[in-house]
């Protein structure tokens, strides 16, 4: 998860989960600004050197049908309704140039993260392939991008659910609690895939 807390230069957190109008505001106040690392688009072919890389593989199941219930929940952000973060964005579909906002609690904190994504993913072939990464705005603790991906293999039909990131701390107080930091990034990787595989399941019993 490239997740964290509000603020361009400072760190700020809240007891309270910001609410709809309080990310729409923080969302539009990012959405001039450019992105806060230099290698965009690199989670498509080799993250940079100076990174902190996390991979997380799931299969979801096989077929068409886990395919389709993959690409539907992976459009509604199923795969970040984790009860700790969740992900809005004002935009109703998944598209290059939308902005995110991601929301996380921990410790009995709220804080609040700006995203914006950078490439969406819809190929047909051997291999069908869906999703999309986003990045980091300078609204985030950290620096980095992060992709979401569902892929069919057709010559074994296994479908599985792809998770890549690299990352940086941006604050101090982020690089002071790295060791906390990791340990939700890697909590994150393990819960959304969870979250994925059970949307899938769900979905493709109520289509029975």
């Amino acid at each position: 998860m490239i997740g964290g807390v509000l603020g361009y230069w400072s760190l700020m957190l809240s007891l309270r989960k910001p609410s709809t109008d309080t990310i729409r505001a923080f969302l539009n106040s990012q959405s001039g600004l450019a992105l806060s690392y230099l290698a965009v688009g690199a989670t498509a072919t080799a993250p940079p050197p100076g990174y902190t890389v996390d991979h997380t593989r799931i299969r979801l199941g096989a077929g068409q049908q886990v395919f389709e219930s993959a690409k539907a929940a992976l459009g509604r952000w199923d795969h970040f309704k984790l009860g700790w973060v969740e992900a809005w964005s004002p935009e109703r579909s998944i598209e290059s140039g939308i902005l995110v906002g991601v929301v996380g609690r921990s410790l009995g904190l709220w804080c609040l993260n700006a995203c914006r994504v950078v490439y969406v993913v819809d190929e047909t072939g051997p291999v069908s392939r869906f999703g999309f990464a986003y990045g980091t705005l300078p609204g985030h603790v950290e620096t980095g991008e992060e992709r979401f991906l569902i892929e069919w293999d057709h010559s074994n039909d296994a479908v599985w659910f792809d998770i890549l990131s690299f990352s940086q701390p941006r604050h101090i107080l982020i690089r002071l609690a790295r060791p906390w930091v990791r340990m939700l990034q890697k909590r994150f990787g393990q819960e959304s895939a969870a979250a994925m595989a059970e949307a899938v399941s769900r979905y493709g019993q109520l289509e029975c």
